[in-house]
């Protein structure tokens, strides 16, 4: 197998979970809304979804147009880095148990969940969305999808966070 087809594969493991991913957001989202929750940051989503989806497009693309090599001293790290942010990444989903989706959909009144990663960090997920965005990429040194990803990413999260810091401030009367 080459290194291109293995990445294939990782790729499409990437993709696999997110599809994973949204399955269980959809059952959360629902159950939240017939209890009462509240979705905000509609108009970013789209962009969001987008931006995820081009990642996993962007790296195959460039590995296979640029010819872009796997380099074993930096790939393998990186690897382990990709593995380490899916680990995160389900602790946060764990966490958060059927209040976790990839909306921004608050149960008003409800209080803040400060177990697990949350007990460390206001939002670990996206500490995991970072390091994925670099690692999947240069793990077969597609270097121009990751520097876009990133760039693109921080000005999303930028908004998403405070999105969700409204949100959580608003509905759940949580001061952040």
């Amino acid at each position: 197998m080459t290194s291109t087809v293995a990445y294939l594969v990782l790729l499409l493991a990437v993709a696999l979970e997110r599809v994973v991913e949204l399955v269980v957001s959809a059952r959360n989202i629902k159950a939240a809304t017939a209890q009462g929750g509240v979705e905000r940051g509609f108009g970013h989503y789209p962009v969001m979804v987008a931006l995820h989806t081009g990642l996993l497009v962007g790296a195959l693309v460039e590995v296979v147009i640029a010819d872009r090599p796997f380099l074993p001293w930096l790939g393998w790290p990186m690897v382990a880095l990709v593995l380490a942010a899916q680990g995160l990444r389900w602790w946060c989903i764990t966490t958060l148990g059927p209040r976790w989706n990839t909306r921004v959909v608050v149960l008003p009144g409800a209080p803040l969940v400060r177990g697990g990663p949350y007990r460390r960090m206001r939002h670990p997920n996206y500490l995991a969305v970072v390091v994925e965005g670099v690692a999947l990429p240069m793990v077969h040194s597609a270097w121009l999808t990751a520097l876009v990803f990133t760039t693109a990413n921080a000005l999303l999260l930028r908004t998403r966070i405070r999105c969700e810091e409204a949100a959580l401030r608003d509905l759940a009367g949580a001061s952040p």
